[in-house]
């Protein structure tokens, strides 16, 4: 478990694998889909990625050289991983709204 959360460390980590979890993507896609992240954040998560072994970087001959990221056999199993943590945090926040919206209709005593 440690492996996988230290793989997966960072802010917006999981959101990068997510777009790729839909298909290759070119630095400018991934951008373009995350426009909250900086190119800073954005070439430090993939860095970070690629060392995992979660991303590979294909660099594509021609000028301008184009590059692709992929991910790997091993970045692909993350899927159902990020899925149980999607779910994990959509159970728990209509619990947390169940429980502030019980608080607030029970009487005080």
């Amino acid at each position: 478990m440690e492996i996988t959360l230290a793989a997966l460390h960072g802010r917006w980590t999981t959101l990068v694998v997510r777009e790729l979890l839909r298909g290759d993507c070119s630095y400018s896609e991934l951008r373009a889909a995350l426009p909250m992240l900086s190119d800073k954040v954005l070439s430090d998560r993939l860095a970070q990625l690629g060392q995992a072994g979660v991303v590979k970087r294909d660099r594509r001959p021609g000028w301008p050289p184009r590059v692709r990221y992929t991910l790997t056999p091993s970045g692909h199993r993350l899927g159902p991983v990020l899925q149980a943590l999607w779910d994990w945090g959509e159970e728990a926040s209509a619990r947390d709204i169940g429980a502030e919206s019980g608080r607030e209709t029970s009487p005080v005593h």
